[in-house]
């Protein structure tokens, strides 16, 4: 190898180096801004007052309110008050990821379909403790990248299940086997349930519509850095807003029927934990919000059975994610993934319906 070869390849070296560091600079500063600080504040006041505020789904009432265009606007406004910083954030690493990050180097940690990739997609989700909408871009960029569909769910699922915030706050907040059961069943989701999900994806290929843009990120790949992560994060943008914003709304207008005052005599029936189970797999909260809205349909009568099954399905998926991702997984994949998280909320509830 002649030397012109050799400075060549230092250089480009350097520059990939380079380009990881800046990734990494800013997620860190996006993520002390946005989680990290907000969460250890939250964890003094989950300490001190045994709350980390009231339910967005019902406030201090036992029911939410009818389903109607009010109630739709006045859920998506506390939504995204809640989760507009992280929402951004997830947006724009999520792009990033796809102009800053080397496909090789993912490759390496988490393009295999074993469950080492899988294993590392779930770690590295634990720093970032985004909700699961917040979260879905960067599995979407991940994808575009090449990750193997298991990494990428176990980053996507990781980041809301597995919360270590979250999790200390309902050991602060709720009777502690919550925390016990959140973790034991949020292990076998997110490295279980994502490394099983890889035998469902068939062969190792993107989705044709997600090869389709790779393709042409590829033949732009020689423009400038600005104008390629400028394409990169509105096509991302384009592609899961709409769907998001829709989404939240309709949620947000039917939680009404969602989750329906529970007379005692049902407050621990397995039909209850079952529809709670699909109710919290399908609705979309805010990092978090699943204990203050668990502490309050509790407070009102709700069993410990169906409070636990929301504890686990609220923040693991939602309708609104499962749109964001739609393009990323196979629809089977999905399915699956949705199936599993109504399976473990349901046992759950089971488990905490007989334990408390």
């Amino acid at each position: 190898m002649n030397n012109a070869a050799i400075n060549g390849r230092k250089s480009g070296n350097a520059k990939t180096v380079i380009s990881v560091l800046v990734f990494v600079l800013i997620a860190a500063a996006g993520l002390t801004y946005v989680k990290w600080y907000p969460y250890y504040l939250k964890a003094l006041q989950a300490a001190a007052k045994h709350s980390i505020g009231g339910s967005i789904v019902t406030g201090a009432k036992p029911a939410a309110p009818d389903p109607s265009w009010s109630a739709a606007w006045d859920y998506a406004k506390a939504y995204y008050n809640s989760v507009w910083k992280a929402a951004v954030l997830g947006i724009v690493l999520g792009s990033l990821v796809q102009v800053l990050i080397p496909s090789a180097w993912l490759s390496r940690t988490l393009g295999r379909t074993n469950f080492g990739s899988t294993l590392f997609g779930g770690l590295f989700s634990l720093p970032g403790m985004m909700c699961t909408c917040c979260a879905a871009p960067l599995a979407v960029g991940l994808r575009k990248k090449q990750v193997s569909p298991g990494a990428a769910l176990a980053f996507w699922l990781g980041n809301p299940t597995l919360n270590p915030a979250t999790i200390l706050f309902m050991v602060f907040v709720l009777p502690w086997p919550f925390a016990v059961l959140r973790v034991l069943l949020g292990i076998l989701l997110v490295f279980g349930v994502s490394y099983a999900a890889n035998r469902l994806s068939g062969p190792t290929v993107l989705p044709e519509a997600i090869q389709k843009q790779q393709e042409e990120r590829l033949q732009a790949s020689e423009g400038p850095l600005l104008m390629r992560w400028l394409k990169t994060l509105w096509s991302l943008t384009l592609h899961i807003v709409p769907a998001y914003v829709i989404a939240v709304l309709v949620l947000g207008a039917a939680r009404a029927w969602l989750f329906p005052v529970v007379g005692e005599a049902w407050s621990n029936s397995i039909l209850v934990i079952i529809g709670f189970a699909i109710a919290g797999m399908l609705f979309v909260i805010p990092t978090a919000a699943e204990i203050p809205i668990v502490q309050t349909l509790m407070a009102f009568g709700l069993g410990a059975g169906p409070a636990a099954a929301l504890s686990i399905t609220l923040p693991a998926v939602s309708l609104p994610s499962l749109l964001m991702v739609r393009k990323a997984f196979p629809p089977r994949v999905l399915a699956f993934v949705a199936a599993s998280v109504v399976v473990l909320g349901v046992f759950s509830g089971i488990v905490a319906a007989v334990w408390l």
